[in-house]
């Protein structure tokens, strides 16, 4: 049976492709937001038409990224959450909460230096990862029960 994962968060490195490549040979199917920052921010404006006000802009775009979000993380067995340093990523605090509210399973995967920052995100995870490759193998182990080794 296919495990459906959702990779959510930051987009500025590689963290996805890390996580697909390690995951190669298992029975998994991925998910993700549009990481292409330009086509998110102007989906909406692409689509509908421009706006005037910034905010009206951004809100296009927003809800037609919502589209995608909501089917990803409903369709999801288990969500990854990446919570980069560069930027502070509010939506990603937001499909975090989401999937918790939907009962999925959770995991996160930021550096110690977020530990309290993220302490209530992190109290809703099955699992806080450090790294990419933390994350494939917790992935190996839900589907086939093998340790690293």
């Amino acid at each position: 049976m296919t495990l459906n994962v959702y990779l959510s968060g930051e987009i500025h490195t590689d963290w996805r492709d890390q996580i697909i490549a390690g995951a190669e040979g298992l029975d998994i199917a991925f998910d993700s937001a549009v990481t292409d920052h330009a086509a998110s921010d102007d989906c909406g404006v692409a689509i509908l038409g421009a706006e005037a006000d910034k905010f009206w802009h951004d809100r296009k775009g927003a809800n037609m990224n919502a589209i995608r979000t909501r089917r990803g993380l409903e369709s999801a067995d288990v969500v990854v959450v990446r919570f980069g340093d560069q930027y502070k990523q509010w939506n990603a605090a937001f499909d975090a909460g989401y999937a918790a509210a939907l009962g999925k399973s959770l995991i996160i995967l930021h550096d110690p230096a977020h530990d309290h920052p993220l302490k209530e995100v992190d109290a809703a995870a099955q699992a806080v990862a450090r790294t990419p490759q933390q994350v494939v193998e917790i992935l190996r182990y839900v589907l086939t029960g093998a340790l690293p080794g």
